[in-house]
C-alpha cells in the first residue's frame, strides 16, 4: 500500500525500517511504503495542519515541548504520541484512545488495547507512562476550552 491516512481506527504505526511502515488498525495490520513520520506529516495535512503546526499548538497548550503528542483530527478526538523524537527512523506513533495498558516485557512494552489485542514496542514502559500522561494533560485541556466555549454560547 502506497498511501494511508490515519483514522478513527488507526492503532499504532510502527516502522518496519525506513521506508514501510507496519500500520495496525482495530481489525487488521498491514505494510505502508512509507515512514511513520511521512504518514504522520501526510494525515495531519490531510485533516488541514501541518505537523509542525499540531506540534506547536501542543506545546502551547500544555507546555511540552519534546515528543510531543498530536491531534491529528479534533473531531473524533484522533491523538497520537510519539515513542521517541519523531525524526528518529526507530520512532512508533500510538494512539491514544486505543491503548487500555502497557506492560512490562524484557526491557520493551506490550501495549494492550482496548479492544484486547497486544502490540509489542521496542520502548520502556516509562516512556509509554510518560507518553499517555502527556496525551491525558492534552485531552484534559482540550475538553475544558471546549466546556467553557459551550458554556458561553
Amino acid at each position: 500500500m502506497e498511501s494511508y491516512e490515519i483514522n478513527k481506527d488507526t492503532v499504532a504505526l510502527i516502522p518496519k525500517d525506513d521506508k514501510h511502515t507496519i500500520v495496525y488498525e482495530t481489525d487488521n495490520s498491514f505494510i505502508v511504503d512509507k515512514s511513520t513520520l511521512k504518514i504522520v506529516e501526510e494525515s495531519c495535512e490531510y485533516f488541514g495542519s501541518s505537523l509542525e503546526g499540531r506540534q506547536v499548538g501542543t506545546s502551547a497548550l500544555v507546555g511540552f515541548t519534546h515528543k510531543v503528542p498530536v491531534i491529528i483530527e479534533e473531531s473524533f478526538d484522533i491523538i497520537f504520541f510519539p515513542t521517541a523524537s519523531p525524526r528518529n527512523s526507530d520512532c512508533s506513533w500510538l494512539s491514544y484512545e486505543h491503548i487500555y495498558k502497557p506492560d512490562k516485557f524484557k526491557g520493551k512494552t506490550i501495549v494492550e488495547l482496548k479492544n484486547g489485542k497486544k502490540i509489542l514496542v521496542d520502548v520502556s514502559t516509562a516512556i509509554i507512562d510518560n507518553q499517555l500522561y502527556r496525551c491525558s494533560r492534552l485531552k484534559d485541556t482540550l475538553q475544558v476550552r471546549k466546556y467553557k466555549k459551550n458554556s458561553q454560547n
